[in-house]
C-alpha cells in the first residue's frame, strides 16, 4: 500500500512537471523566482491607490505634465543606477536599490504622519512622479536578475511561471490595502509596502544562491560571481545608440507605453464621462483591473510558458501589436465603455502572460552589462519617453476634435509596424544566440549592423 501511494505520487509529480515544463531541480529556484516577483508587485499594489488618489488632485491634463516629470526624473537616475553597476557587485546594487526605494518610503511615510496638512496637490504630484520611478525601477532590476540566471530556454520555459507570482502579488497587494486602509491608515500602507521590499531583498540573495548564473560553456571560466560589472555610468546610454538590436528594443518599448498610454487616458475620460461619483468611478476601475488580473492569472498558468516554446519569440512577441490593431478598431467602431474593458483587459493580459516574458527574453543572449546597464536606460527613461509621446499625442488628437476615430486612425498603423519590428526582435535574437561569445564576455555584445 505504501508503494502504491508512493508510486501515485511520483506519477503526480511528473505530471505537474509536464503541464508547466518543469525539471525536479528547477523547481526550487523556480517557486523562489515567483516568491521574489510576488512580494515586489505586492509592495507595488498596496500603494497604487494611493498613487491614483493623490495624482490625480489637479486634473487628468496634469497627469499629461506629471508623465514629462516621470521621464526627466528617469533620466537623472540613470546615470547614478549606472554608476552602482559599474562599481557595486550585482546582488549588492540590487540590494542598494530596493533599500533606497524602502528609505523613500519611510520618509514619505514621516512626512504623511508628522505633518499631514502638508500633503496637499503638490506633495500628491511629487508622490506620484516618485511612485511612477519607483515602479519602473524594482521591476526592471528584478527581471534583470532574472534574465542573469535563467538560460534562454528556460527563460521560454519559466517567465510566464514567474510572472504568475507578479500577478498573485498585484491582486494581493489591493486586496490587503483594501483591508487595512480603514483600520489603519493610509500611511500604514507605506510601512507594509515597505515590509515587501526587504523581503524580497532576502529572496533575491536566495534566487542567487540556488540559482547560478546561466552562461554558455565557452565562457564560463570568464564568469567571477561576485566580481563588479564594470565600465562607464553611461554605458546603458551608449549600448543602446550602437547597437542595432538594443536600438530595437528601445523602439518596441517606445510604441507599447504609446499604445498603453492611448488606452490609459481613454479609460479615464470614459469613466470620468460616467458621473463625478467618487465611489462610482473607483468600483470601475476596480472591475476592470479585476477582469484584466484573473485573464492574466490564466494565460500565465497555462499558455504563457507553452506559447514562446511552440512557436517562438518572433511569433510571440506579434500578439500583443495585433491585439491593440484589433482592439483599437473595434473599440473605434463601437465606442462604448464596454468594448474599452475588453480591450484593456486583453490588451493587460496579453502584455503581463505572454509579451512581458517573451520581451525579457531578449536580455538573456547580451552580455552582463548590456542585462544592466543598457535594460536599465530601456526599461525606464525609454519607456517613460513613450508614456510622454503618448499622453501629447491623445491630449492633442483630443483638442482636435477627433477622439476615438483619431487615437483608433494613430494606434492601427502603429500597432502593425510594431508587430513586424516585434518579428524582426525575435528572429534577431536567434541569430545572436548561435553566435560565438567574444573573448572577454559572457555573451556576445551586440553590434552596430
Amino acid at each position: 500500500m505504501p508503494i502504491a501511494t508512493s508510486g501515485h505520487a511520483c506519477d503526480m509529480n511528473t505530471a505537474i512537471q509536464r503541464l508547466f515544463n518543469v525539471r525536479r531541480e528547477e523547481v526550487l529556484p523556480l517557486v523562489l523566482a515567483a516568491l521574489f516577483f510576488f512580494c515586489v508587485l505586492t509592495a507595488l499594489m498596496v500603494l497604487r491607490p494611493a498613487r491614483e488618489a493623490l495624482g490625480l488632485q489637479g486634473g487628468i491634463d496634469m497627469v499629461r505634465w506629471l508623465f514629462m516629470g516621470t521621464a526627466l526624473v528617469t533620466l537623472l537616475v540613470n546615470p547614478v543606477f549606472g554608476l552602482l553597476v559599474s562599481r557595486l557587485p550585482r546582488l549588492k546594487f540590487i540590494n542598494a536599490t530596493y533599500a533606497f526605494f524602502a528609505l523613500s518610503l519611510f520618509a514619505f511615510y514621516l512626512a504623511m504622519v508628522l505633518s499631514p496638512q502638508a500633503m496637499g496637490v503638490t506633495t500628491g504630484q511629487v508622490f506620484y512622479v516618485w511612485f511612477s520611478v519607483f515602479n519602473l525601477f524594482v521591476t526592471m532590476v528584478f527581471w534583470a536578475l532574472m534574465v542573469d540566471r535563467f538560460s534562454l530556454d528556460q527563460g521560454k520555459r519559466f517567465f510566464g511561471l514567474i510572472a504568475v507570482g507578479g500577478t498573485c502579488g498585484a491582486i494581493f497587494g489591493p486586496w490587503l490595502a483594501s483591508q487595512l486602509a480603514a483600520p489603519l491608515g493610509t500611511p500604514a500602507l507605506l510601512l507594509i509596502a515597505i515590509g515587501f521590499l526587504i523581503l524580497a531583498m532576502v529572496i533575491a540573495r536566495a534566487v542567487a544562491r540556488v540559482q547560478p548564473e546561466q552562461q554558455r560553456p565557452a565562457s564560463a571560466s570568464l564568469i567571477n560571481e561576485p566580481a563588479v560589472i564594470g565600465g562607464s555610468a553611461w554605458e546603458g546610454f551608449r549600448a543602446v545608440w550602437r547597437s542595432r538590436y538594443l536600438k530595437g528594443i528601445a523602439g518596441y518599448i517606445v510604441i507599447l507605453a504609446i499604445m498603453a498610454t492611448f488606452i490609459y487616458f481613454t479609460r479615464l475620460q470614459m469613466v470620468a464621462a460616467l458621473g463625478d461619483d467618487m465611489d462610482m468611478r473607483t468600483t470601475v476601475f476596480a472591475r476592470i483591473d479585476l477582469i484584466t488580473q484573473l485573464a492574466t492569472l490564466f494565460m500565465q498558468a497555462l499558455i504563457a510558458g507553452h506559447l514562446m516554446r511552440r512557436i517562438g519569440v518572433h511569433l510571440t512577441l506579434a500578439l500583443l501589436p495585433l491585439t491593440a490593431a484589433l482592439g483599437f478598431a473595434g473599440l473605434a467602431i463601437v465606442g462604448s465603455l464596454a468594448a474599452l474593458i475588453v480591450l484593456e483587459a486583453c490588451f493587460r493580459a496579453v502584455q503581463r502572460a505572454i509579451m512581458r516574458p517573451a520581451r525579457e527574453t531578449l536580455y538573456t543572449v547580451l552580455s552582463r552589462e548590456d542585462k544592466y546597464k543598457s535594460k536599465a536606460f530601456v526599461d525606464t527613461f525609454v519607456y517613460r519617453g513613450g508614456d510622454v509621446a503618448g499622453a501629447w499625442v491623445e491630449g492633442l488628437l483630443g483638442r482636435l476634435g477627433l477622439a476615438l476615430a483619431g487615437v483608433a486612425s494613430v494606434a492601427v498603423p502603429l500597432a502593425l509596424a510594431w508587430a513586424v519590428l516585434g518579428m524582426w526582435l525575435g528572429r534577431a535574437q536567434q541569430r545572436l544566440a548561435t553566435q560565438p561569445p567574444a573573448t572577454g564576455t559572457v555573451a556576445p555584445r551586440t553590434q552596430a549592423t
